[in-house]
């Protein structure tokens, strides 16, 4: 269990039925009155992102976030293929856990895929990829700010 009064960026808590991700936090002592947490809290299956006050005394648990490094495979439709590289296991996902990663991942590249009790809700692209751009539309008279 975890208070509001210890709060820190990236911590994740179980509340209110899902599980959040502290985004940013600050402790409040106004002049008059009881102390309170103000929080930005994002829910890590949904993607909203919410403020909500907290007093210092409230307590939740902590909810353990497992993270594996996984081999993208291929893509069926809106299914997408990872491989457990120890295990040689296929796990499809679907393009709502898998999102932006797609863009910047190519056949056969590690990512990493996160997991709350067994479900996988993201994923997330090497901080470097090698990608090649293959088309570009041409540049056309009044679309540059200078002379070209």
């Amino acid at each position: 269990m975890i208070t509001a009064g210890d709060f820190k960026k990236g911590i994740t808590i179980e509340w209110d039925g899902g599980v959040w991700n502290i985004v940013d936090f600050q402790h409040v002592k106004p002049g008059k009155g009881a102390a309170f947490v103000r929080t930005k809290i994002k829910n890590v299956m949904t993607g909203a992102v919410v403020e909500r006050t907290f007093n210092p005394t409230d307590k939740m648990p902590r909810a353990i976030i497992e993270t594996k490094e996984m081999q993208y495979l291929y893509n069926d439709g809106d299914l997408y293929y990872f491989m457990d590289p120890e295990t040689f296991e296929q796990t499809p996902l679907g393009k709502d856990a898998v999102e932006d990663a797609v863009k910047f991942v190519k056949e056969n590249m590690n990512v990493t895929i996160r997991y709350f009790k067994g479900q996988a809700f993201s994923v997330d692209a090497p901080n470097f990829v090698d990608l090649e751009v293959t088309k570009t539309e041409p540049g056309f008279k009044g679309d540059t700010a200078s002379n070209t």
